[in-house]
């Protein structure tokens, strides 16, 4: 029967049930520490391209050094314990996560057990390999020590470098304390307090806060590209008031004339440039800031997932992500819009333009059409007055054919009178060829 059923299924069913379930979270209990890093792998020159390939090839050459079989090439998830230290790797889009989490043996201060982070066991040579690839790196301690929050954060200060410390309680059991800082070991912390967390709360938190951290720097790399691209639109901006001026002296210069051809031919090829500017723009910019509003979204849902309450003195992490994140989006948002409206009215422009050098053309062939119109006339005219000559000449030549047959005629003794024969024949013959030609004439037109 299981056999007989399974296949009814739909080709998908089985790998879509499975997609749910196939980024589950470390299962923690403190005291332990992780250290999390987040590597990009997305090339800039072609960022349509996946990433995967470059981050597997990584994940197998750390799995190798330890003896461990890596994944498939198609994996997108994977964990191992590896004694010392557990690995849950993740590859997304753009980048892939690694969090190492390793269990201490007793509950040490946050300052000391940041000094027993799982990146001392991996090695040396294989976190070289990621020169230059690394978004993320973070440490996290997952503390269980009792008492007051004020008291706790107090002691706080021996291991942020910053001056201002982010706190608030999280899902009714929990204390997230950070300063969003890299501190001088290139690493920035979270110090997780469990002051009563359900089971399975501690490794759902902690991987809130740690895809916080990753979608927040993944968001901002939207914004230099809207600081790069914001001298450029002004300028684009400048030339294209000037181009609508120039437009307008043009019509003043002319008065009720209509500007010539090569006037706007002028305008439409630097309008069309400055289309092709604010194109390429566009294809640099948009899948950038799509990918920064995405992981703006996502992070603001896994702030709302920590359901978090003040801790009195501490600005909370929503409050420090509405106050330092969300102007850099807006950023984002605002050139985004402004490349579309800068685009939507050049496209207006040109419009404008291409009906000015419709306009101007259809001018240019009406004249010429007149000058045909002229032309014609005048060949008709001449045709006439050479019509009339044909006439005449035909005339002359039918007549001398008859008087040469009258002269030939009386020499033969016939009473004729040649020349009276001749000027009798004038006009009948001149009647007859005019008529003659008149009549081919309407059957030309009529055919």
């Amino acid at each position: 029967m299981p056999i007989l059923f399974s296949s009814l299924n739909h080709a998908m069913r089985v790998p879509l049930a499975a997609e749910i379930h196939s980024r589950p979270f470390l299962r923690l209990d403190a005291p332990e520490s992780l250290t999390h890093l987040a590597v990009y792998a997305r090339d800039p020159a072609d960022p349509g391209m996946p990433a995967g390939g470059t981050q597997h090839g990584l994940l197998a050459a750390l799995c190798k050094h330890f003896g461990v079989s890596a994944p498939t090439p198609d994996a997108k998830y994977f964990f191992h314990d590896f004694g010392r230290f557990r690995l849950k790797w993740e590859c997304h889009t753009e980048f892939a996560s690694y969090t190492f989490a390793a269990t201490h043996v007793e509950s040490l201060p946050p300052d000391l057990a940041f000094e027993h982070v799982p990146v001392k066991h991996i090695p040396q040579e294989w976190l070289a390999s990621l020169q230059g690839t690394i978004m993320v790196a973070a440490h996290v301690v997952l503390d269980n020590t009792r008492g007051p929050s004020d008291a706790f954060a107090a002691g706080l200060h021996r291991v942020f470098e910053g001056s201002m410390l982010v706190g608030s309680r999280v899902l009714q059991g929990g204390e997230v304390w950070t300063d969003f800082l890299i501190q001088s070991d290139g690493f920035s912390r979270f110090v997780v307090r469990d002051v009563g967390l359900h089971e399975q709360q501690s490794g759902r938190l902690v991987q809130r806060l740690l895809e916080i951290e990753t979608y927040r720097m993944m968001a901002l790399l939207g914004l230099p590209n809207a600081q790069q691209t914001t001298p450029e639109l002004n300028i684009i901006e400048s030339e294209l008031a000037t181009l609508t001026a120039a437009m307008v002296e043009i019509d003043r210069s002319n008065g009720h004339q209509l500007s010539t051809a090569d006037d706007e031919q002028a305008l439409l090829t630097t309008i069309t440039g400055l289309a092709a500017r604010v194109e390429k723009l566009s294809l640099h910019n948009n899948y950038r800031f799509s990918a920064s509003q995405a992981y703006f979204s996502l992070v603001h849902a896994r702030i709302e997932e920590l359901r978090e309450t003040r801790i009195e003195g501490s600005p909370t992490i929503g409050e420090f992500m509405d106050r330092r994140l969300t102007p850099a989006m807006h950023t984002c948002q605002a050139i985004a819009r402004r490349q579309e409206a800068l685009a939507e009215r050049i496209a207006h422009t040109n419009d404008l333009l291409r009906t000015r050098v419709g306009i101007v053309q259809e001018r240019q062939n009406r004249q010429i059409l007149q000058s045909m119109n002229a032309r014609a006339a005048q060949q008709l005219r001449l045709q006439q007055a050479v019509e009339g000559l044909s006439v005449a000449a035909i005339s002359y030549y039918v007549v001398g054919l008859f008087s040469y047959a009258g002269k030939a005629a009386k020499a033969a003794g016939m009473p004729l009178n040649a020349d009276l024969a001749t000027g009798i024949l004038v006009p009948l013959v001149a009647a007859g060829v005019w008529l003659g030609l008149r009549r081919m004439h309407k059957s030309m037109h009529s055919a």
